[in-house]
């Protein structure tokens, strides 16, 4: 007689391990670990790729260096807030300052679709231009292609970025102790919301702006002041939620969170609550979270409240030892869950 296991529907391919690339892939949930771990982490092994942070740390005769590059593929092209342009400079600067590095270069490469209209790519490029001005760093190289009409989406974008490392700490989730301080730069969620309500025609009673800056300034400030930072992640794809995963289970330690102390502005929560989206899984663009030993965490607060780009800046939570890898929430009404990753990204496209 056959047993129950006989019957059991079995699949060939794992539920997570897809056959194809999905948008999903791309998304910075738990799908993009995936894809990172089993195809590029094993194709191109080495060390620095390991650490899994938003820059390499390389050596130089002078110090070190930090190395990153991106990919900038927003649609629309122009958001309340900014641009692909500004997005793609503040989004490079900003990997590179989360490394404690002061962004010095960058290189813009710019794939094309035919038929576009020249203006818009003038646009782009002035913004972008603007914005590394404005940033404090220079574009030095670049390169130009172009696709056939309907082969691409008008613009896309790729940088490489170039810093110099301000400090001589190690920078990143291997830092990391039981009992440092979680701290936030400001709201969330913002970014995400302001390129939907765009894409998607969405009129709401405020207009929602994205949050898109360049944030080296207040982290250069917190390392001239000899503050003992531990880890630095800013809050992209998949946004808080994601990061404060992703620093988990690279420090193998757990991270305990309080909703209520997370910032959410009010247009942006009413906008997530009517779209059924959760703001902690939001991307954003000028936003990012410090772990600090706990002595430092007022004195760390203080000092980014000094900027305007972080001038919201507050405690959310600290690292604990118990539950490895696992982010835990305490809800508004008192109740703990696990903020898990999601297996893809509510809102694509939008960096």
């Amino acid at each position: 007689m056959k047993s129950e296991s006989d019957f059991r529907l079995s699949c060939p391919i794992p539920i997570e391990e897809y056959p194809r690339v999905l948008l999903a892939h791309g998304g910075g949930g738990r799908l993009m670990g995936r894809l990172i771990e089993k195809i590029f982490l094993a194709a191109f092994r080495d060390s620095e790729l390991d650490r899994r942070h938003d820059s390499a740390v390389l050596p130089w005769d002078r110090g070190r260096i930090a190395l990153t590059t991106d990919s900038y593929v927003v649609h629309p092209l122009f958001f309340p807030g900014g641009d692909i342009g500004s997005l793609a400079v503040h989004g490079t600067v900003n990997d590179l300052a989360m490394s404690g590095a002061r962004p010095l270069y960058l290189t813009a490469g710019y794939i094309l679709e035919e038929g576009l209209p020249m203006e818009t790519l003038w646009r782009a490029a002035r913004s972008m231009g603007d914005a590394a001005r404005a940033s404090g760093v220079r574009v030095v190289a670049g390169d130009t292609k172009v696709v056939e009409r309907g082969k691409g989406d008008g613009i896309f974008i790729n940088t490489a970025g170039v810093g110099f490392l301000e400090t001589d700490r190690l920078i990143g989730p291997e830092s990391i102790r039981a009992g440092d301080a979680v701290l936030l730069s400001g709201d969330v969620g913002r970014h995400g919301m302001a390129i939907l309500a765009v894409r998607e025609g969405l009129e709401f009673e405020s207009a929602i702006t994205s949050d898109s800056a360049p944030v080296a300034d207040p982290v250069l400030a917190l390392l001239r002041e000899g503050i003992d930072v531990r880890c630095l992640r800013d809050l992209t794809r998949g946004g808080l939620a994601s990061a404060l995963n992703e620093i988990a289970v690279s420090s193998s330690l757990g991270i305990r969170i309080d909703e209520s102390l997370v910032p959410v502005r009010e247009d942006v929560d009413a906008a997530c609550a009517i779209l059924g989206l959760d703001p902690l899984y939001v991307a954003n663009e000028g936003r990012f979270i410090a772990f600090v030993c706990e002595a430092e965490a007022d004195r760390t607060l203080a000092i980014l409240r000094s900027y305007p780009v972080s001038a919201g800046a507050c405690r959310i939570g600290e690292t604990i030892g118990e539950t490895p890898g696992v982010v835990s929430l305490r809800s508004r009404i008192g109740a703990t869950r696990i903020l898990d990753l999601l297996s893809g990204e509510q809102l694509p496209r939008i960096c």
